[in-house]
C-alpha cells in the first residue's frame, strides 16, 4: 500500500489503511470547495483515486489503496462524494439569502396566471417589449417586476420564475420561485371576481414545493435553505379596488375600518403558517397610493383627475394596522425575522415629484390611452401605446413599469431589507 507524490523518485510512505481513506475523505472535501474532478478507479487488488482540476490536469496526488481497507471509512467516503455531487448541482451564489420565495398578486406574478383560466393575463404584446428577448412572459410590465430586482440585489438570479411554468423545475426553484397570482387578495371573495388562484392555495403550492425541494436536496438541508430563504408578501390592493368598492358583498358587512381589521388578520395568519413551515425570514409589503392609480384617477374625472384621498387613506391606516401586526408577531414568534416593506412614501414622491425620477408623465400610463388599459385592453393593437415606457410611471392603468418597479426595489433592498444582507 503506498502514498505517493508525483516526482521523481516517487517516495513511498508505508500509512494504515485508515489513514489512507481519511486522506481520500479529507481530498473530497477540499474537491467541493474548489472545481475538482475525483477519478475513482476500482481495479484488483488495489483501488485508485485520482484529482484533477478543471483542465483535466492531475495535481500531483494518487492515492492507491487495498481493498482491505476499513469498510466504514470506506463507505464514508463514498457516500461523502455522493453527497458533494449533488452539493455541486445547487446553482451557487454569492448571497446570504439563498432563495427569493414570493406570494403576492399581480405586482409579483411572474406568469401563473398564464397556467390557469382566467381573462386576467398579460402573456402578449406589448406586455414584456422591454424584457430579455422583447418577449412576454405574463408579467404585468413592459419588463422584470420588482421580484426580480430584488432576487439579483441578493446576488441570486435575475428574474425568478412562475411556480406553475412547465418550462421550469425544482432545480430553477430552488433559488428563487413566486406563487403570486393577478387578480388575487388576502380575502377568498377577491380571488373569485376574476377566477383566480386564491391566497390559500398558494401556500398550498408552497407545501407542495417544500415536498419537491426535500426530494431534490435532502430534508436536512432543504429545511435549512427554507429557513434561510426570504419569503416576500405582496397582496391587498385588490381587495379594495376590485372587490370591497365596487361589489357589495363586504362593504354591507363591514365597515372599511372592519374590513382592514379581517383582511390583517387573514396576513397575520397566513405569516404565522409560514412560521411554522420552516419560514424565519418574511417581508411582507404594504398597500401603495392606491387612489393615485391611473384607473382611478380616471374614474375621478370630476375632480380634475386628481388622486382619490380616499383610497390614499385607507392605505395608510392599512399599512400602520400592518406594522402593529408585525411588531406583535415579532414578539409572538421565537426566531422570526419579519420586516413590513412599505413602499407607499416612496411611491407617492415619484407621483408627486416625477422629474425628480426622470419621468415625464405620472398621471396616465403608457399602454393604451393611459386612462384605463390594463390585460387584453392593453394589446398590440391599440395605437396609443408610448414608444417609451422610461418617460411613464405607470405601464398600463394599474402596473408599474420596470423603471419604477426597478426604483422601487432598490428602496426596498437599501432600507428594510438591509436587515438580511
Amino acid at each position: 500500500m503506498t502514498f505517493g507524490l508525483n516526482t521523481k523518485p516517487s517516495p513511498t510512505l508505508k500509512v494504515s489503511t485508515n489513514f489512507i481513506c481519511l486522506i481520500v475523505l479529507y481530498q473530497l472535501f477540499l474537491s467541493f470547495l474548489t472545481p475538482l474532478r475525483i477519478s475513482f478507479t476500482p481495479a484488483s487488488p488495489t483501488t485508485s483515486f485520482s484529482i484533477y482540476n478543471t483542465q483535466n490536469q492531475q495535481l500531483g496526488m494518487k492515492l492507491k489503496l487495498n481493498m482491505a481497507c476499513n469498510k466504514v471509512v470506506l463507505v464514508l467516503v463514498v457516500t461523502l462524494f455522493l453527497v458533494l455531487n449533488l452539493l455541486l448541482q445547487i446553482p451557487k451564489t454569492s448571497a446570504i439569502v439563498p432563495a427569493v420565495i414570493v406570494f403576492g398578486d399581480s405586482t409579483v406574478d411572474p406568469g401563473n396566471n398564464n397556467q390557469i383560466s382566467t381573462v386576467l393575463k398579460s402573456n402578449f404584446e406589448p406586455y414584456g417589449r422591454d424584457y430579455f428577448g422583447g418577449q412576454p412572459t405574463g408579467r404585468f410590465s413592459n419588463g422584470r417586476i420588482a421580484t426580480d430586482f430584488i432576487s439579483e440585489a441578493f446576488g441570486i438570479k435575475p428574474t425568478i420564475p412562475a411556480y406553475l411554468d412547465p418550462k421550469f423545475d425544482i432545480k430553477d426553484f430552488a433559488s428563487g420561485v413566486s406563487f403570486a397570482s393577478a387578480g388575487t387578495g388576502y380575502d377568498n371573495a377577491t380571488s373569485d371576481v376574476l377566477s383566480v388562484i386564491p391566497f390559500w392555495k398558494e401556500l398550498e403550492y408552497y407545501k407542495e414545493y417544500q415536498s419537491k425541494l426535500r426530494g431534490y436536496l435532502g430534508t436536512d438541508m432543504a429545511n435549512h435553505h427554507l429557513s434561510e430563504s426570504l419569503h416576500l408578501i405582496s397582496i391587498g390592493t385588490n381587495d379594495f379596488l376590485e372587490n370591497y368598492y365596487i361589489f357589495p358583498t363586504r362593504s354591507s358587512k363591514y365597515s372599511v375600518d372592519q374590513y382592514q381589521d379581517f383582511l390583517i388578520g387573514i396576513a397575520s395568519n397566513f405569516i404565522r403558517e409560514l412560521y411554522k413551515l420552516g419560514a424565519r425570514k418574511i417581508a411582507i409589503s404594504g398597500l401603495p397610493p392606491m387612489g393615485c392609480l391611473p384607473l382611478e384617477r380616471t374614474t375621478n374625472m370630476f375632480d380634475r383627475s386628481e388622486c382619490i384621498e380616499e383610497y390614499n387613506n385607507v392605505a395608510r391606516d392599512f399599512n400602520k394596522k400592518l406594522q402593529s401586526s408585525v411588531t406583535e408577531l415579532k414578539q409572538e414568534l421565537v426566531g422570526v425575522q419579519l420586516v413590513q416593506s412599505n413602499a407607499y412614501d416612496k411611491l407617492l414622491e415619484m407621483i408627486q415629484n416625477p422629474s425628480r425620477f426622470g419621468f415625464e408623465n405620472a398621471e396616465i400610463a403608457c399602454c393604451g390611452t393611459g386612462f384605463f388599459e390594463m390585460s387584453y385592453l392593453c394589446d398590440k393593437m391599440n395605437p396609443f401605446t408610448c414608444s417609451d415606457a422610461n418617460k411613464y410611471i405607470f405601464w398600463d392603468s394599474f402596473h408599474p413599469t420596470e423603471k419604477t418597479n426597478a426604483i422601487l426595489a432598490d428602496h426596498v433592498f437599501k432600507t428594510v431589507l438591509a436587515e438580511f444582507r
